[in-house]
């Protein structure tokens, strides 16, 4: 799956009566998905990541950009092609399984529903298929007659799972599969995740706040900031090694078992969505940023390791390979201090 310079505009409540806010959601994304690659996608509330989910399996045309399986843009097929594209290709785990589900129907009639609207085998072969879906998320069969409210959240969440593996797609997006869960449960969840992906070599794009979870389970982490891909990270390397000052600051300030949190302060206004600032969207926070950020957007720039390494940030002054959270808290706290009020609010637009 390919994202080539998608932008997502909403019109607001707020505004004027024939000139209403617009909230830019996602802007510039780009972002290819190969396959059995887990990308996780990280950032903070509001940034645009469910957006992009919903942008990746089709429950969202994008305002501006292309979308693509396998070559072929999917707002450029038939309505009734596009349809079979997603629904056979791709499935996705939406974030709360508790209204995600139909509440009304039982857990048979639920895994059963998308065999039914693709006309995938015979009736007796869907019933059969749907108590595989249960074994293979570990659910027993005698709940296949149970309704939603019935059940558990972890055992929700299960059902959610196997409906989005009902017809064998090649890519899972998971959008915060497990905030609505029990630590305990949520350790399941995420190791039922991993299970799947290696027994059935899927794609999965996983999106989560739990961003020490997403360096654990993916590949590369991508990281969003007020609807802007700002990093790709190898994920090994994104804790120490990540070049964009907001990933570095984002990893910095989540709890460990064995280290203190040493978080790096961000000063500044958080920005609107409705109303972003000119040039680099973190610069009204950044302890880097000077009128250069505010004139221009800067463009990708690719880390000087090895090729491939799927490496790239966004930024005109990004942090040292070699520079430790430790220099940057002071980095950061010094500028802080050394840069007055007024200063910061003058790059605002």
């Amino acid at each position: 799956m390919s994202v080539s310079d998608a932008h997502m505009v909403y019109h607001a409540r707020t505004g004027g009566l024939f000139r209403p806010d617009r909230v830019h959601a996602l802007t510039g994304a780009d972002l290819d998905i190969a396959p059995r690659e887990t990308v996780g996608v990280v950032g903070e509330s509001g940034c645009g990541k469910s957006t992009l989910a919903r942008v990746l399996v089709g429950v969202e045309r994008p305002t501006r950009g292309t979308v693509s399986y396998r070559g072929r843009d999917l707002w450029a097929m038939p309505a009734d092609e596009r349809r079979r594209t997603i629904g056979a290709h791709v499935g996705m785990v939406f974030q709360d399984p508790s209204t995600a589900l139909n509440r009304r129907l039982p857990i048979r009639r639920v895994l059963r529903d998308p065999l039914d609207v693709h006309r995938v085998g015979t009736p007796a072969q869907r019933e059969e298929r749907v108590g595989a879906l249960m074994g293979l998320v570990g659910l027993p069969r005698q709940l296949a007659d149970a309704l939603p409210g019935q059940l558990s959240g972890g055992q929700r969440q299960r059902v959610a799972i196997a409906h989005a593996l009902a017809l064998e797609p090649e890519l899972v997006v998971a959008d915060e599969p497990t905030s609505a869960l029990d630590v305990s449960v949520r350790a399941q969840i995420l190791n039922l995740l991993l299970d799947l992906k290696e027994r059935l070599g899927l794609a999965l794009v996983f999106v989560s706040h739990d961003i020490q979870t997403v360096r654990r389970m993916s590949d590369r982490v991508v990281t969003m900031y007020l609807g802007r891909i700002v990093e790709e990270t190898p994920a090994a390397r994104v804790t120490a090694h990540a070049r964009h000052p907001y990933t570095r600051a984002l990893f910095s300030a989540t709890p460990g078992l064995l280290d203190p949190i040493d978080p790096i302060p961000l000063a500044g206004p958080v920005p609107s969505a409705v109303r972003p600032p000119s040039g680099c969207p973190f610069r009204t926070r950044c302890w880097k940023a000077d009128q250069v950020c505010a004139e221009s957007m800067p463009g990708f720039a690719a880390n000087g390791g090895k090729t491939g390494d799927m490496h790239r940030f966004r930024c005109h002054h990004p942090v040292g390979e070699n520079e430790s959270t430790r220099d940057l808290v002071a980095q950061a706290t010094r500028g802080a201090a050394d840069a007055p009020e007024a200063a910061v609010t003058e790059r605002l637009p």
